[in-house]
């Protein structure tokens, strides 16, 4: 095979490759979309499954502080009902001790009772907002997954098509340089073979000596770019631009010469 067809193959290759590789890449970040929508899920219930139990322990608790505020009163009316029993002033003083503490203890519970019953209240609130929340985002969640999984799908017969189109390309080239131009695309933004133009890396913008473009333009083999490593081919300028380039060559190994020249005048005067 020519070399004009090694590069003519590896332009058609790397306009492929190039689109793979942006398909794999979809086919890779697409379902994180997902992971993120989903791990927000997953933290929500867990604040949900928290939260619900310190509302169940705070529903013990005012459970807990309504009984003993029914105590209370039982206990301030039971005194009381015994004031018709009374027969001495220490009995009188007695009692009155007991129904008035019974009676504090039973407005301390009740104020206490009433703030807990309201925070109670705040908490059932709070979780039937969650609640709705978390049902919301689920909703998300399973619209997230069809889309993904239609995408995806999408994204495979793209795949399957250019594996295709790739292996119809392939046959003839070598296995290496293929190996290396993969690699080449994959690092260097989908750009793997690039034009040599007016002496200068399409792909760089990097100046080539002019005895490399030379041995490009020969096209005796693959070269690759010494500054970024992609494939360089040679692209076709007027004859007056060759004709220049060549001229700019050939004072450059006369100047060599002569320096060389000089050099031997020098060691023969010695």
């Amino acid at each position: 095979m020519v070399m004009q067809e090694v590069f003519e193959k590896l332009q058609s290759l790397q306009e492929v490759l190039s689109k793979k590789f942006e398909v794999q890449n979809d086919i890779a970040e697409i379902p994180k979309v997902l992971a993120t929508k989903t791990e927000l899920l997953n933290r929500m219930k867990k604040t949900f499954v928290d939260k619900s139990q310190e509302h169940r322990t705070k529903t013990q608790f005012v459970d807990e502080l309504r009984k003993k505020s029914i105590e209370a009163e039982a206990a301030r009316e039971k005194f009381e009902g015994q004031m018709d029993q009374i027969q001495t002033q220490r009995e009188y003083e007695a009692l009155d001790k007991e129904i008035k503490d019974s009676g504090e203890r039973e407005q301390d519970l009740r104020r206490d009772l009433q703030k807990e019953e309201q925070l109670l209240g705040e908490m059932k609130v709070g979780l039937e907002k969650e609640e709705a929340m978390i049902h919301k985002q689920e909703e998300e969640v399973a619209k997230e997954q069809a889309k993904i999984k239609e995408a995806l799908h999408d994204r495979e017969k793209q795949l399957k098509s250019l594996e295709k189109k790739e292996k119809a390309i392939t046959p003839g080239l070598d296995e290496e340089i293929l190996f290396k131009f993969e690699r080449i695309i994959r690092s260097k933004l989908g750009l793997g073979i690039v034009p040599i133009d007016h002496g200068v890396c399409n792909g760089c913008h990097m100046i080539l000596t002019v005895q490399f473009v030379n041995e490009v333009r020969r096209g005796e083999g693959i070269m690759f770019c010494p500054y970024c490593s992609r494939i360089l081919f040679y692209q076709d300028e007027s004859e007056g631009e060759l004709e220049m380039e060549e001229a700019a060559e050939e004072a450059q190994e006369e100047a060599e010469e002569g320096e060389d020249d000089e050099e031997a005048e020098e060691s023969d005067e010695v």
